[in-house]
């Protein structure tokens, strides 16, 4: 055989392998690796740590976590920069769902918001509801009352939403009453830990996800203060598949996934469970079926491939279920090639 001509097979030979072998890789990659934007509160308490590996283990994929207060965790979702959410702002979900750039919202946990403060309770708000006690702080925080501060995370996470609602339940105008209207209303721009770590030192009320407060309190004076179980602090978790036209059906599939996996029977266990042992009680109450209650929807498997608001009502199981078959399709070319 001529050395050219052996040269050429040679060289025709290691391009295929080479092409083979990084379709696969690529292949792999996209279609395992999941990125979940989440809020602090489920990320600082462990929680998702510790169902990242069954998660993991279960669907042969890799789970990468980013963390921040649930107006961030939509933003970075809507940017196309996530493929799944784990947030807790009911208003805020709906309305990322509304716009087509989520779907299959599924509630998988709750719990309640706790009004902390110091044991000294200067505005004496223990034992009323959570808008009684927002107004008492409001009239002797604005009064200059010694030790009357309210800490306020004031980053448009899940928690500081909940804040402003209540303020609008106490029949103040968040915006022109209580943001930046003196001494007595710090913002600290952080995260939950940072934020009840500050009013700690300042000896101030917060307002606090539980989850969060159990974990942190044995660093903390702080105490909870309030009604348990008020209404007005009910606190849902819901995760939602992000869609963007930039991603393909096995990306989309897989965080639908991570939404089923979040309202299975094993996990709704395993999150039951999760703090009883280290605080006495579950940091996090798993929904159980119990949908109607919480005002969300909790079963159910997610299917949906393409936002429904997207598509007419006739197009959407065809393109759904044409959707469905590329997947089968691709998956089985996928194994085939990672077999060869």
């Amino acid at each position: 055989m001529r050395p050219l001509y052996k040269l050429l097979i040679v060289s025709i030979l290691v391009t295929t392998m080479a092409v083979a072998a990084s379709g696969c890789t690529t292949s792999t990659t996209s279609t395992n690796q999941l990125t979940l934007a989440t809020t602090t509160s489920l990320y600082d308490t462990g929680l998702l740590d510790y169902l990242k590996p069954f998660f993991e283990q279960q669907y042969n994929a890799s789970l990468l976590i980013t963390s921040q207060g649930s107006g961030k965790a939509l933003e970075v979702a809507s940017r196309g920069d996530a493929d799944v959410l784990a947030v807790h702002s009911p208003a805020a979900e709906k309305a990322f769902v509304a716009n087509g750039t989520g779907m299959n919202r599924r509630c998988f946990a709750y719990n309640y918001f706790v009004i902390v403060g110091p044991k000294s309770d200067p505005a004496a708000i223990n034992g009323t509801g959570a808008v009684s006690a927002f107004q008492k702080i409001y009239q002797l925080g604005t009064n200059n009352t010694t030790g009357v501060t309210f800490v306020s995370r004031g980053d448009q996470s899940g928690t500081h939403t909940a804040e402003q609602k209540i303020w609008a339940s106490a029949g103040y105008n968040y915006t022109t009453q209580i943001e930046k209207s003196g001494a007595w209303y710090v913002e600290t721009g952080s995260g939950m830990g940072a934020t009840l770590q500050i009013a700690d030192q300042k000896q101030a009320y917060t307002l606090s996800d539980l989850g969060t407060f159990l974990a942190y309190k044995g660093n903390l004076t702080l105490v909870p203060l309030g009604v348990t179980n008020d209404s007005a602090l009910l606190n849902v978790y819901s995760a939602i598949t992000v869609y963007n036209t930039k991603f393909t059906t096995q990306e989309i599939q897989l965080a639908n996934n991570f939404v089923n996996f979040m309202i299975s029977n094993s996990t709704q266990q395993l999150i039951g469970a999760y703090g009883v042992q280290q605080y006495g009680q579950p940091l996090f109450y798993p929904m159980n079926g119990n949908c109607s209650k919480y005002n969300c929807t909790c079963t159910g498997l997610a299917t949906d491939l393409v936002p429904p608001t997207l598509l007419t009502a006739t197009s959407t199981a065809t393109a759904n279920g044409t959707m469905t078959a590329m997947a089968v399709s691709t998956t089985s070319a996928t194994t085939t090639k990672a077999a060869g």
